[in-house]
């Protein structure tokens, strides 16, 4: 029981680690669309995010997958930008069609994020024979608190449009554009070539 612990624990501090607040940027990116009604929708979404992410700490953890980490903490900001953009691009699109892209942003930038953390993970699991359930129990733990953020963001939205009449575009915008300028100076100070 004591590892199952101590891998759930490494997941939600790898995501509830604000000193390493990509990940949280990219959940507010993510979300920041959705209203508290779209709920089960939102828990799609982190849970792609985690399958991605737990893919290439798999592919990592195996050692079938190396990329340079420069690219990839270049690579994070990036895809936390392109959701920042296109939430205010499609700021106005229906509500029907609404929010299906970043369904596959979670899953093809969860890949990306992953990659960002798998040398740390490789080093983390060691020389274990069972990557798997290591794997299995730390994705438990960044799937715990992605829930925790996500539910944050959509209690925030509720609360600024249900009480302070905040128009959920407004909303979407302000958060969007806050997120563009966080991380546009990360992709900055990232630039490796």
């Amino acid at each position: 029981m004591n590892d199952f612990t101590l891998y759930v624990k490494m997941g939600l501090n790898h995501v509830l680690d604000f000193s390493a607040y990509d990940h949280i940027l990219f959940l507010v990116a993510l979300c920041v669309v959705f209203n508290v009604k779209e709920w089960k929708r939102v828990l799609w979404l982190v849970t792609l995010f985690t399958v991605g992410h737990s893919i290439t700490l798999a592919l990592s953890a195996y050692k079938i997958l190396n990329i340079d980490v420069a690219l990839i903490e270049f690579l994070i900001p990036v895809t936390i930008f392109i959701t920042g953009v296109f939430n205010i691009i499609h700021l106005k699109r229906e509500e029907a069609n609404a929010n299906n892209i970043n369904l596959i942003f979670a899953l093809i930038f969860g890949l990306i994020h992953g990659l960002g953390f798998s040398n740390y993970f490789r080093m983390m699991i060691g020389q274990e024979e069972d990557k798997l359930l290591p794997l299995i129990e730390f994705a438990l733990g960044i799937e715990l608190a992605q829930v925790i953020i996500v539910s944050g963001i959509l209690l925030i939205g509720f609360i600024l449009q249900k009480f302070a009449k905040l128009k959920k575009q407004y909303w979407i915008m302000a958060s969007s554009i806050l997120v563009l300028i966080i991380s546009a100076k990360m992709i900055w100070e990232r630039i490796f070539w």
